[in-house]
């Protein structure tokens, strides 16, 4: 059974901003709510390569092999700072501008699932995260982490909704305002910018 000590803790845990949140609210003051719900699902699908390897083990391998973690945390602050680069120039996939085309969903999504997948500190988060909420009796424990992770997924997509239906609703007015609007955007990609550093400068212990 599903405790409500997870789920209290799932909720601060998604409802902290982070490169999901940024990215959501950068799509629904760009290009509204249907962008926004869009984008958090993309960055949900990216937490299924961490809740993948968490549940079957892989994720001891980041924590042994230096190699393989700084790999993968290389090319996350890469592209951490691609997404930055690109808001500040206003010239990458998020441009806090007002596009009434939006982008192919396959691509909102791709980079949403990308920003997370290649944060390897993910897996180790689920690695430590989800066995404290299981039950020492249960038969089929990978069930069960499944479970867990499912929920933590709909959790994030749904809370990711709301951050965007925010963002969506209050576009018109700072769109409206040049100033504000180029005080998000570098607030965004300062956001990014730092996140990568933060991501840079972790270690895999």
């Amino acid at each position: 059974m599903v405790s409500l000590e997870f789920l209290l803790t799932s909720l601060v845990v998604v409802l902290l901003p982070g490169t999901g949140v940024i990215y959501t609210l950068a799509y629904g003051l760009g290009q509204g709510l249907r962008a926004s719900i869009i984008a958090a699902f993309g960055c949900t699908l990216g937490i299924i390569p961490s809740a993948f390897a968490a549940i079957i083990g892989l994720s001891a391998i980041l924590h042994t092999s230096a190699v393989v973690f700084q790999t993968i945390k290389f090319l996350g602050v890469l592209y951490l700072f691609y997404m930055a680069w690109g808001l500040y120039k206003d010239s990458g996939p998020l441009k806090l501008q007002r596009q009434d085309k939006m982008l192919k969903p396959s691509k909102i999504i791709l980079d949403g699932a990308l920003l997370n997948a290649l944060n390897p500190k993910l897996s180790l988060f689920f690695l430590a995260f989800l066995p404290q909420f299981t039950s020492n009796t249960v038969q089929a424990p990978i069930f069960e982490l499944t479970m867990l992770a499912g929920i933590f997924m709909l959790m994030t997509f749904l809370v990711f909704i709301v951050y965007g239906a925010f963002a969506s609703y209050a576009r018109d007015y700072v769109i409206s305002k040049p100033n504000v609007m180029k005080w998000i955007r570098n607030s965004f990609a300062a956001s990014f910018g730092l996140l990568g550093l933060r991501l840079a400068f972790s270690s895999e212990k």
